[in-house]
C-alpha cells in the first residue's frame, strides 16, 4: 500500500500567533517549526511574507499613523492652494505684460523704461 500524505490546515489565529512570536524574537523560524510541529519551514516563510510586519516593511509597505495621515492630507491641500495661487500670479503677470504691450503700441512710448533719477557724471566716472 502507498503512504497517505496529509495536508494540514492552520487557522489564521494560529498563523498570527506563530508570526508574532517570531517577530518579537521569542522564537526563531526553526524553533517555531519544532515547537508547533510545522513540517516545512517554507510554510512559515510564506506566512511571514503574507502576514508579517517586518516583511511588509522590507517590501516597501509602510505603516502610517493617523496623525501622519492627517498631516499628509493637510500638506496636500496646502500644496493645491499654493499651486492655484501660483497659477493666478502667472495669469496676472501675463495680463499685465500684454497690457504694457498694448499701451506701448497705442501710445508709441516705452512704458518699461526706468524714469528714475539719473546718476551724475561724477558718479559715473568713479
Amino acid at each position: 500500500m502507498s503512504e497517505r500524505k496529509y495536508t494540514y490546515q492552520f487557522s489564521m489565529s494560529f498563523k498570527q500567533k506563530v508570526i508574532s512570536e517570531i517577530e518579537s524574537g521569542q522564537l526563531s523560524i526553526a524553533e517555531a517549526s519544532k515547537v508547533y510541529d510545522i513540517k516545512s519551514k517554507q510554510t512559515i516563510y510564506l506566512w511571514l511574507r503574507k502576514f508579517g510586519r517586518q516583511y511588509l516593511i522590507n517590501r516597501g509597505g509602510r505603516i502610517v499613523s493617523k496623525e501622519k495621515k492627517d498631516r499628509i492630507a493637510e500638506l496636500e491641500h496646502q500644496k493645491q492652494e499654493l499651486e492655484s495661487a501660483l497659477a493666478k500670479a502667472h495669469l496676472k503677470n501675463l495680463c499685465l505684460e500684454s497690457l504694457i504691450e498694448c499701451v506701448e503700441e497705442q501710445y508709441k512710448i516705452d512704458v518699461k523704461k526706468n524714469f528714475g533719477p539719473k546718476a551724475s557724471k561724477r558718479a559715473l566716472s568713479k
